[in-house]
């Protein structure tokens, strides 16, 4: 393993797999390794919980589920996870880290745009999706789903994990630096604290702009890509006055008006813009990784999908206004795989586009 601070990279992963820093039962499949992180696959047991929860220094995730837990179920052949519930599953992959190397998990991709809340807890934690260096035991997966029920067995991947060494993010220099050298994204690079990304609510064809939840949906097997009508799921979102009125409680599927590429010794993680801009969400699934919407993987700059829930209040979106912040971060070594490159990518080179289960 190299001793260059950042991002482990796919051939390291292999490598840390080899080693027993990222052990499992039954063993990781060559298909879990991405360009910058690792797929976790659910365990065989769910457990639905009264409420969610963080373990706390000195405390077990096991034993902090007899205060809450309501009853416990085999995934078995496949079993619904109900909207509004939450539950936690044990994950098949476990972890022993040396000093050093810390990780942190998110959501993939087509978990965030079925509005599935996914958070990795360890035992001790403090914090969800974050695991620090030295950390050696289980991972839990906690799921709420919050627009639509859905259907799960063991094995299913729904999270994954970047592991990384050091400290690497990218100063705002470092990035306009960059940026200078690879264009990061289409027009004017807005650089604070990360690369700033905006809203489109003026499509440049046609007049879908987005999708809205349906309330009362039926069930996912999230197993069944490319099987379902969007029209049972979503209400489409059609172009006005380049407004956008978000309900509180509701779920919406936007892009960025920004094409954006990751160069392929990086990878970057979706942040939020500020909180005082209004009181939404717009990141459930944040890892970009190494090659995205860039040409050396068969991108050509590729718009971000936007995840988008409302809190407190009814707030107007505008068109064009910043939403989030890409932070970016080295890779330790370019990794052996690119993203949309000799892989299975879903989105590579993607505008607005729901989750992959839909037609």
């Amino acid at each position: 393993m190299t001793d260059l601070p950042g991002v482990i990279p796919s051939q390291t992963l292999r490598s840390l797999i080899e080693q027993g820093v990222i052990h499992a039962t039954p063993a990781v499949l060559p298909e879990q390794v991405q360009p910058a992180s690792l797929d976790l696959r659910l365990g065989a047991t769910a457990v639905r919980l009264r409420a969610s929860f963080l373990p706390g220094k000195g405390r077990k995730v096991a034993e902090r589920l007899a205060e809450f837990e309501m009853h416990r179920f085999d995934l078995g052949t496949g079993m619904v996870l109900e909207k509004g519930c939450v539950y936690v599953v044990e994950l098949m992959e476990q972890l022993a880290l040396p000093a050093g190397l810390s990780a942190v998990t998110n959501a993939k991709s087509s978990t965030g745009r079925l509005d599935l809340l996914v958070r990795v807890i360890t035992d001790e934690g403090v914090e969800f999706d974050r695991v620090p260096q030295g950390y050696t035991g289980k991972l839990y997966a906690e799921i709420c789903p919050r627009s639509f029920s859905v259907l799960v067995r063991p094995g299913m991947r729904l999270n994954q994990l970047r592991l990384r060494q050091g400290q690497a993010v990218l100063s705002d220099a470092e990035l306009i630096a960059l940026n200078a050298e690879v264009p990061l994204v289409s027009g004017t690079a807005v650089i604070s604290q990360g690369l700033g990304f905006s809203v489109d609510l003026r499509p440049a064809s046609g007049d879908l702009l987005g999708y809205r939840a349906k309330p009362h949906a039926g069930v996912i097997d999230l197993d069944r890509i490319g099987a379902y009508d969007p029209a049972d799921f979503w209400e489409e979102l059609h172009a006005g006055n380049g407004q956008l009125i978000l309900d509180p409680g509701a779920f919406y599927i936007l892009v960025s008006r920004e094409a954006v590429c990751i160069p392929p010794g990086y990878a970057a993680e979706m942040a939020p813009y500020l909180a005082m801009v209004g009181e939404f969400r717009v990141h459930y699934a944040g890892f970009f990784d190494p090659g995205f919407g860039h040409a050396s993987a068969n991108g050509v700059g590729a718009r971000g999908v936007l995840e988008v829930r409302c809190h407190e209040a009814p707030f107007v979106l505008e068109h064009g206004q910043i939403v989030g912040r890409l932070v970016y971060e080295r890779m330790a070594e370019v990794p052996d795989l690119l993203y949309g490159a000799g892989i299975a990518s879903n989105y590579q080179g993607q505008g607005l586009k729901l989750a992959k289960h839909f037609r």
